[in-house]
């Protein structure tokens, strides 16, 4: 049976490194041409789109946890504590492998903890993966053997 190449189609990233984003999205056009990327540089920003209608919502948010103004902790607890955004499959996409960040991120509720690859490839096959996953039929959280996701 073949797999769908990309489920998910309405993709939302929030990072302030402006290399990564643009890494991540020459990625996504390469891995899913017709996906709709919005971009925010901060947790603030992300947060202000979210809440804007008639925006509509992400497929699956891609997340990181060192940003200014408002850190993706703050913006994942914030959108684990909305009764319209809970259910927002989150996918913590940071430089960090921190113990104690994977751990807090899991229990806030965040779907997948990806540490960002430095390698292109490595990086597609990664979105590849992640946008094949049918996040409406997958459950929300993996168990936490499998909660840091890898190529």
């Amino acid at each position: 049976m073949l797999v769908p190449q990309c489920l998910s189609k309405n993709i939302f990233l929030a990072d302030d490194d402006e290399d990564d984003r643009l890494f991540f999205e020459e990625a996504l056009k390469e891995v899913c041409n017709d996906a709709i990327l919005t971009v925010a540089e901060n947790g603030d920003e992300l947060m202000e789109i979210l809440y804007r209608p008639p925006v509509p919502m992400p497929d699956v948010i891609f997340l990181d946890l060192n940003m200014p103004k408002k850190n993706g902790f703050e913006c994942l607890a914030e959108i684990k504590n909305n009764r319209n955004l809970k259910n927002l499959p989150i996918i913590i996409f940071t430089t960090s492998l921190q113990e104690e960040s994977v751990r807090k991120v899991y229990n806030q509720g965040a779907n997948y903890y990806v540490r960002k690859p430095t390698d292109y490839k490595q990086l597609k096959l990664i979105v590849k993966k992640l946008l094949a996953i049918d996040w409406l039929k997958e459950a929300l959280q993996p168990e936490k053997e499998r909660f840091i996701f890898t190529a």
